[in-house]
């Protein structure tokens, strides 16, 4: 019998709070995986864009999505499984539209951007495995409080709830390639080992399953 080939590439999508890069940590100490994590401390935009949105937005979204294009390609180049935390795609399908929704981007930069990530990834291929952490507001605020990061203090519920909306629309939409959803509402993995099994096999059964 073949044996299935070797994935290169799981990642992870999630609002801010679901646990991605909780999850991330766990899958690659399961699986021997590198991860791959969004640099926050290095981003030269971030802290001036929390002080001017309109005017730092593009910038900031271009920046991500070099970044992300970089991992990606960094990906396609190796031999090793790598699981990343957040994608290419949330940043198009998600930020930068309610970016420009709450009128913090403007609709020129908006499809000068969308245009750019359309030709980016027509050059990259998608993950093996992409899992989305489904996860209402109130998860979502009770584990971004837990975590006490002094940046997210502020974030407001209707901006989560609007995130929200378009990341299941995004996931709905999203024909790439193979999907697995985790509904943390429900499934509390960081604390739970059976929960994280529950995690485990479903990843076995998409990625390593006979059928």
């Amino acid at each position: 019998m073949a044996k299935s080939k070797k994935p290169k590439h799981v990642a992870i999508a999630g609002n801010i709070g679901a646990g991605k890069t909780t999850l991330t940590e766990m899958l690659s100490k399961h699986y021997r995986w590198i991860p791959q994590f969004e640099d926050v401390d290095h981003n030269p935009y971030l802290m001036d864009f929390y002080d001017d949105m309109p005017r730092w937005s593009f910038n900031l979204q271009i920046f991500f999505l070099n970044s992300r294009l970089n991992q990606l390609l960094e990906i396609q180049r190796g031999t090793e499984t790598v699981i990343q935390d957040r994608t290419i795609y949330e940043d198009a399908n998600i930020f930068a539209p309610n970016l420009h929704d709450m009128g913090l981007m403007s609709k020129r930069d908006f499809e000068n951007y969308y245009q750019f990530f359309q030709t980016l990834k027509s050059m990259v291929e998608p993950p093996d495995l992409l899992i989305y952490l489904k996860a209402s507001v109130p998860t979502l605020v009770a584990q971004i409080q837990k975590r006490g990061r002094e940046y997210e203090e502020n974030i407001r519920l209707d901006y989560l709830k609007k995130l929200n909306e378009y990341y299941n629309k995004f996931i709905t939409d999203y024909h790439e390639g193979p999907i697995l959803i985790i509904d943390c509402d429900k499934n509390k993995f960081a604390e739970n080992e059976e929960h994280f099994g529950e995690i485990i096999s479903k990843v076995d059964s998409q990625l390593f399953g006979l059928f």
